[in-house]
């Protein structure tokens, strides 16, 4: 609560020119506990129209004080009501009005506040083993009950699918996509039966999965999360391949002190669970770890631009420890390392499109998330979709795949290869 009553109008006017600034494209309303109302924005084909309210003093001044971390955290406890669209629409109104391509930010955080977040980012990034494990815990283990309320039915995959159909993809369901994912990453590893695979955090194994039945690989799947452990090997038993696959859960950090070698190296989703201070021996042990023949292919949420620090409400709430990379800094870290980055795509809007799925079977599992958890806790989820959703969308998030080598002629000059084993996996007609 602010001191007096007199400061509360002044600090009000600041909230409202913010939103009078950041609002050109699309309306909203805000209505307040005093009955009072204010509109921003204009009408635009493209834009949502979205109403809010306010519950008490309190609410507003939270958002004011720090507007991501307060927002959210004001919506998740309630004191921030959409009452016309939905937190998805209210989002992607904020970000969509000041989009990353055209140099745009919902708001430019203070020096003090852009030092404290890199600070923090820092401090994250050391990241050592037993405090990773922590980390990872605390958003994985939290049931798989709920994951499988809106991940793919088949491959639970938590992590960006591929849409090559329709970049609306409107004619491909979540499942097509996340078997497309599987398809493409695949083909970039270059597999031949029998060859041995390491899959860096395997997650509920369907990575590992889909590579000993379609590829006829040896995979050793490893992660710090307990309950996708125990899910993964259920799964592998039931598709009929775990005598193909190894789940463990074990540090890679711990895993390359062993002296083992693979034929290839899969990642997907598992780096922007590093830290920016342990990239450098992410990549020295991924060399140690790979064949000197063997290909690897990483899979990651990325930074357009140059490096940056990871937001409070991520932090504090969704991934502690966890660091989205830019390009740049990841390629440094890997050539350090003397890994050849013989292929690098970039995934522009297809987490948008697949975070607009899940976001949209929340929604419907609505009921069934709060039993499991409660209000708060749903409220907490749907906002994390619907930040990230608007971070891809407009903001400055994509996706890298990044295929590496440690010799030269390990694979062939053109990327024909590609298309063909592709083409292969997912048949003529895909």
């Amino acid at each position: 609560m602010c001191k007096s009553d007199n400061r509360f109008p002044v600090r009000r006017h600041i909230l409202d020119r913010f939103l009078a600034d950041g609002i050109r494209y699309g309306t909203l309303e805000v209505r307040r506990p005093d009955g009072s109302t204010a509109k921003f924005g204009t009408p635009t084909p493209g834009f949502p129209d979205v109403a809010i309210r306010f519950t008490s003093r309190r609410a507003e001044l939270r958002i004011l004080r720090d507007f991501r971390l307060g927002a959210g955290e004001t919506f998740m406890e309630g004191g921030l009501l959409v009452e016309r669209g939905d937190i998805m629409q209210l989002v992607q109104l904020l970000r969509a009005n000041k989009p990353w391509d055209k140099g745009g930010e919902v708001r430019e955080a203070s020096r003090f506040k852009k030092l404290r977040s890199r600070i923090a980012t820092r401090i994250d990034g050391v990241n050592r083993a037993a405090r990773s494990k922590s980390n990872v815990s605390h958003h994985y283990d939290i049931g798989n009950d709920l994951y499988r309320l809106f991940l793919d039915s088949e491959h639970m995959q938590y992590s960006c699918a591929y849409w090559p159909k329709d970049m609306l993809g409107g004619d491909m369901t979540l499942e097509q996509a996340q078997d497309a994912k599987l398809a493409h990453i695949a083909a970039k590893l270059a597999l031949s039966p029998g060859q041995t695979v390491l899959d860096i955090g395997c997650g509920w194994g369907g990575m590992a999965i889909y590579l000993a039945k379609y590829a006829g690989a040896e995979v050793h799947g490893i992660t710090l999360s307990e309950e996708q452990l125990a899910l993964a090997r259920v799964r592998a038993e039931e598709a009929g391949v775990a005598d193909k696959i190894l789940f463990e859960l074990v540090d890679y950090r711990d895993l390359a002190a062993r002296g083992l070698q693979y034929d290839r190296i899969v990642s997907v989703g598992m780096f922007e669970h590093v830290g920016q201070a342990q990239f450098d021996r992410f990549f020295l042990d991924c060399t140690r770890l790979l064949a000197d023949d063997g290909v690897m292919l990483m899979h990651t949420i990325g930074r357009m631009g140059g490096p940056g620090a990871t937001d409070a409400f991520t932090r504090k709430w969704i991934f502690p420890g966890g660091y989205i990379p830019a390009l740049s800094e990841t390629l440094a870290a890997s050539e350090k390392a003397r890994l050849i980055a013989s292929d690098v795509e970039t995934l522009r809007l297809h987490y948008a499109l697949t975070l607009r799925e899940w976001y949209k079977r929340c929604v419907a599992s609505r009921d069934a998330i709060i039993a499991l958890h409660d209000e708060r806790f749903y409220r907490l989820w749907i906002f994390y979709l619907a930040g990230a959703t608007a971070a891809f969308e407009s903001g400055s998030m994509c996706n890298y795949q990044i295929q590496y080598i440690r010799q030269r002629r390990t694979l062939p000059l053109t990327r024909d290869y590609m298309a063909k084993a592709e083409t292969a996996l997912r048949g003529p007609a895909a």
